[in-house]
């Protein structure tokens, strides 16, 4: 494709996207259904520079001001700087002057809002936890995409037979340094055609995902449910704590998202998963296994805060009453599920937002109103779930918490209790 047509085809996808109506990649996919002649490596490239505005947007529109032209034409050439082959034959000669321009800009010389691009609310609400080193530094992270993680399948294989397979393939991967399942691969490789995939060796899965799992403490033969499973990912994880034994009931409000689990249950080789959707948190069926259920995990619905690097529109979508309608929803779905444990059963709960009012105020407030459960420490748990390192993920008040930019992955918290003998 030419580079005019493809810099044109980005401005279309940023005038879409930045209307921030619907999440991005939702509004990513639908683009490419509408121009199906685009190729693998032009898809990439122009999710990837969409993906970029998104992240640098208070700054890049602040230095727009000084170019010339439509508003998503100044945007596309921002987001293709670096890409001299395309900037190069698509691009005439003042648009180029003014790129050399921006070039010369000492970003540190801007306000603080321009270069950490977040909405001052959620700025704010960032600084009051982290250090001023701290705070640019996760700054710094998330300004870049997310690397890609892999769950080996215990069931299927071991993580050092998926380390050969890789070094075989020639796609360079790491061990991740905390869950005992994972590996860490450099760039996107066309996974989805490798026999490890399509046979279920592995799953694409965020290491900090992993330790949510394991924060369950899973074990064969147990009554086990996902409370909001989603497409699956946690769901696997624990059938295959579970050894493929058990019940393991993935519960979720939309039908949508559990038959996506349905050709992941396949390849994992899984056949003690029940999906079951749900009306609602009350539903009938929750009451049917109530103190029947030795765990329970609960990955809430939350704002998405701690997955910036994936979805940057969030910061954008979100606000501060945002988080206030989740900590509603997050109370009412963990009341509801602390009944489905019988007598010593383990409720783990856990999002993946950085926000103090979705993750210690909603767990605080659980501990206080139900004293027939007792929180457990994050660190043991963890550690008897073989998790390397895992005072560094904890806090003093026996929580699990990840941020990006010290421990790689998304942004999660989480904490368990135990229901009283």
């Amino acid at each position: 494709m030419h580079p005019q047509a493809l810099l044109e085809l980005t401005g279309a996808l940023l005038r879409d996207i930045l209307k921030l109506d619907a999440p991005a990649d939702t509004l990513v996919s639908l683009f490419f259904r509408k121009n199906k002649n685009l190729g693998q490596r032009e898809r990439h490239a122009l999710a990837e520079t969409a993906y970029a505005v998104l992240r640098q947007k208070l700054l890049w529109q602040h230095l727009a001001q000084s170019g010339f032209g439509p508003m998503d034409r100044r945007l596309t050439l921002l987001a293709w700087q670096g890409q001299e082959h395309v900037l190069k034959l698509g691009i005439n000669p003042d648009e180029a002057a003014w790129l050399d321009r921006i070039k010369k800009i000492d970003r540190t010389t801007l306000p603080d809002k321009l270069r950490h691009n977040l909405p001052d609310w959620l700025a704010n609400r960032l600084r009051e936890q982290l250090s001023p080193e701290e705070f640019w530094a996760f700054v710094e992270t998330m300004s870049g995409g997310a690397p890609l993680d892999l769950r080996v399948n215990p069931l299927k294989s071991k993580r050092e037979a998926v380390l050969e397979a890789l070094a075989a393939a020639e796609i360079p991967a790491t061990e991740t340094p905390f869950s005992p399942w994972g590996i860490r691969i450099e760039g996107k490789p066309a996974l989805q055609k490798m026999d490890l995939y399509t046979g279920g060796h592995v799953e694409v899965q965020d290491e900090g995902s992993q330790l949510l799992a394991l924060m369950t403490g899973a074990k064969r033969g147990e009554m086990i449910v996902d409370f909001c499973a989603g497409a699956g990912g946690k769901t696997l994880a624990l059938g295959a704590m579970m050894r493929n034994t058990g019940r393991l009931y993935a519960f979720d409000i939309s039908g949508h998202r559990l038959e996506a689990l349905k050709p992941r249950l396949a390849r994992s080789g899984l056949s003690n998963v029940y999906p079951t959707q749900i009306a609602h948190e009350r539903d009938d069926r929750i009451k049917r296994l109530s103190g029947k259920i030795d765990r329970v995990l609960v990955d809430a619905p939350c704002t998405g805060l701690g997955t910036l690097r994936r979805n940057p529109d969030l910061k954008w979508r979100q606000s501060p009453k945002g988080v206030e309608e989740m900590q509603v929803k997050q109370k009412a779905i963990l009341h509801s599920a602390a009944r489905l444990l019988k007598p010593g059963g383990r409720l783990v709960y856990a999002t993946c937002s950085l926000m103090p009012g979705e993750n210690e105020v909603v767990a605080d407030a659980f501990t206080a109103e139900h004293p027939e459960f007792v929180q457990l420490d994050a660190r043991q748990v963890l550690e008897q779930g073989g998790v390397a390192q895992a005072e560094s993920l904890t806090t003093p008040a026996g929580h699990l918490r990840l941020w990006p930019h010290r421990h790689h992955t998304d942004g999660f918290f989480a904490v368990a209790w135990e229901k009283k003998a």
